[in-house]
């Protein structure tokens, strides 16, 4: 993960809130250009919402915010420039390293983050297999039957099924939601592809993916590593694969 210059960036923009505004320089007629007070609080806060949102999408956890400042103050009091060979010299921690040690710290967190998931996924599926009428696949699924359906089943990874659903996280929040969309068994995730084979036309069933069988130890788009998720799924159609026949190729004309 290449993410130094995003720090750097991100950090810069923080210097001067964290050091303080260095006294205006020029006539009063210049320093009248000057934004206000109130312009350089809100634009201070929002610049603190940024970094915000930048240690939050990167899973960073709880940081020691008092380092952060200690860090920016130090790079202010350095003296010299970065192509001095001293000049990294007088950081508590060479920022050189920052790949190397940021690296090493998001690793951390998400090997933290997997297991976590995967210890919260079994403890949920074991919890939800204790409910009448729950089983399990072979595989790893716990699923509900609510409604079994027609005879109408999807049998193959090619076949097309229309489904309503809803997906959750475990905590119940919303993650994803459609009605009457469609899609071929072999392009969503493995435990969609056994699952909608479970229930024929006009079925409802809630599926527990766990991690593996979703969307893995690298998660997608607010879906965390190793994350096992809730389906709640209505199939309204099924559409059997029907493989293509190829037409026999015509000679041309004038030839034999």
């Amino acid at each position: 993960m290449r993410i130094s210059k995003i720090f750097a960036a991100a950090a810069a923009t923080l210097l001067v809130v964290a050091c303080g505004t260095p006294a205006a320089e020029g006539s009063k007629e210049a320093q009248a250009f000057l934004p206000t007070k109130s312009q350089i609080d809100s634009a201070s806060y929002l610049i603190g919402v940024n970094f915000g949102s930048w240690i939050k999408g990167n899973n960073f956890g709880e940081l020691n915010y008092s380092e952060i400042v200690k860090g920016m103050k130090d790079w202010m009091k350095a003296k010299g420039t970065p192509q001095d060979s001293t000049f990294f010299a007088q950081f508590k921690v060479d920022p050189n390293e920052m790949n190397t040690v940021l690296d090493n710290f998001v690793q951390k967190r998400r090997s933290y983050t997997k297991a976590l998931n995967t210890e919260k996924g079994e403890a949920y599926i074991a919890s939800f297999l204790k409910e009448e009428g729950v089983q399990q696949t072979e595989s790893g699924i716990a699923y509900k039957i609510l409604e079994a359906g027609s005879d109408v089943k999807a049998v193959s990874d090619k076949d097309t099924v229309w489904v309503d659903y809803k997906g959750t996280h475990l905590d119940g929040t919303t993650f994803d939601e459609n009605k009457d969309i469609n899609f071929s068994l072999n392009r969503v995730i493995k435990g969609w592809t056994e699952g909608m084979k479970l229930v024929g036309e006009g079925g409802h069933i809630i599926l527990v993916i766990p991690g593996e069988l979703a969307y893995g130890e690298y998660g997608n788009r607010g879906i965390e590593p190793n994350e096992t998720l809730v389906f709640d799924v209505t199939v309204n159609k099924v559409g059997a694969y029907v493989e293509p026949v190829e037409e026999p190729v015509k000679a041309k004309k004038g030839k034999k």
